[in-house]
């Protein structure tokens, strides 16, 4: 393939993609405001006219913010690459940073602070404009630039040696590097979900134990019935950041540990919270978590080994906007190459969105039979129409672009779904 061709695929998948995620968001939009007046029958007795309609705006001013961040990210991206922005900001760290490892690290970072400039506005907007307007900020401007300036060093701690790592085997290790690579990236993976619940999370948050005895007590039942242990039961503060409320654990062996927001706690009564937690508990038992490792392994894996390819290639460099030459050697290119690929690939991966959507649904089902069958399916129905409507989820997205994007089945095929489970456990429990 020469340059001038790679160059008119990668515009032609830009635009497929953009002109997709575009029409997706548009029917999102038209499909929720026409549904915006009135509360799906199977909830009406449960969600206000009123929290219906929130959740309608709510939905439609997320997208148009979507298409909005959508149209100005194909632009930064035609900008770095196309337009030459990349090649402009190489050939100027060169005379400062030579063409050895201190130019590719400096590469990278230089990278990372432009674009985070550029995302600035929009996050701001996005927290203390959209969500402030909806009720959900709870954050304050301190809290939002600490947890900025947290991110960077705890991301240039973690991420720069690890880079140093990836670009030292990149540019030594010979063909094999990406097997190497691949392999530290997946013992980092594997470290970080260890160490994330009790090194990094409380950098950002305050977890205290569960004082709720007879509350302990009945989750302690369930992980009992479950047979599931876990290194301690938590209370998170993110009720400081945001109203939103939710469920998880997190680690990995013997550090997994149950937490819950304190606004999930303060709006669940006992046996909602419970049905939650089996439905979280569900995809730990039937190995989603596992799966999902062992596919980002597989997918990295192949990933690593195509940029290995690509990183030798000229025209992946000229294509992109970028002459190889002028940066100096082979190994001067790896932190380029590197950048290139993490650019372009969501493009070429866009289309295959739906199935990743469409497993993890399934995924959705199972968790929650699981909690209908260790709980109750009434008491999980109750807890998830609370969490829609505390979390302004809409009750009616657009089928085709939930199709494509929902990593959770919609409210009403989830809860009819719930009620099957109940129904057939009913009738079960009534024939004995």
């Amino acid at each position: 393939m020469d340059s001038f061709a790679f160059s008119v695929l990668f515009i032609v998948f830009l635009s497929l993609t953009l002109g997709c995620r575009f029409w997706l968001a548009s029917r999102q939009i038209r499909f929720v405001q026409q549904h915006r007046a009135t509360v799906p029958a199977q909830f009406a007795e449960k969600i206000t006219l009123a929290s219906h309609q929130k959740a309608a705006d709510y939905t439609i001013a997320k997208a148009k913010l979507g298409i909005i961040d959508l149209f100005l990210g194909a632009l930064i991206l035609l900008a770095l690459t196309l337009f030459g922005g990349l090649q402009w900001l190489s050939t100027h760290l060169i005379p400062l940073l030579g063409t050895g490892m201190s130019y590719q690290i400096g590469l990278l970072v230089s990278f990372a602070f432009i674009t985070s400039l550029i995302d600035l506005p929009m996050d701001y907007y996005r927290q203390f404009v959209l969500e402030e307007k909806f009720g959900f900020n709870k954050m304050t401007v301190r809290l939002f630039f600490t947890d900025m300036i947290k991110n960077s060093v705890i991301g240039a701690a973690i991420g720069l040696p690890l880079c140093w790592v990836v670009l030292k085997l990149m540019g030594s290790a010979g063909d094999l590097w990406w097997l190497y690579a691949w392999l530290v990236w997946s013992g980092f993976q594997l470290l970080m979900m260890v160490l994330y619940p009790s090194v990094i999370a409380p950098l950002f948050n305050k977890f205290k134990p569960l004082e709720d005895e007879s509350l302990k007590a009945r989750i302690e039942g369930l992980m009992q019935r479950t047979g599931f242990a876990s290194k301690g039961l938590f209370i998170m503060d993110g009720s400081k950041r945001s109203a939103h409320g939710n469920a998880y654990f997190s680690g990995f062996g013997a550090s997994k540990r149950i937490v819950f927001f304190d606004t999930l706690i303060e709006r669940l009564a006992p046996q909602e919270i419970e049905a939650v937690l089996a439905h979280e508990l569900g995809h730990f038992k039937k190995k989603h978590i596992v799966q999902r490792i062992v596919l980002i392994f597989i997918l990295s894996l192949g990933f690593l080994a195509l940029l290995g390819f690509l990183k030798e290639q000229v025209w992946f460099y000229t294509g992109l906007g970028v002459d190889p030459l002028l940066i100096g050697t082979n190994n001067s290119n790896d932190a380029m190459a590197l950048l290139l690929f993490m650019l372009t690939l969501p493009l070429f991966t866009f289309f295959f969105s739906p199935i990743s959507a469409i497993t993890s649904r399934k995924h959705e089902f199972e968790a929650d039979d699981f909690a209908a069958y260790h709980t109750k399916a009434d008491d999980l129905i109750s807890a998830l129409v609370k969490m829609y409507d505390d979390n302004a989820s809409t009750l009616t997205p657009d089928p085709m672009y939930s199709t494509f994007y929902d990593s959770h089945p919609s409210a009403a095929v989830r809860i009819n779904h719930l009620n099957n489970h109940y129904q057939l456990n009913n009738a079960k429990e009534h024939h004995a």
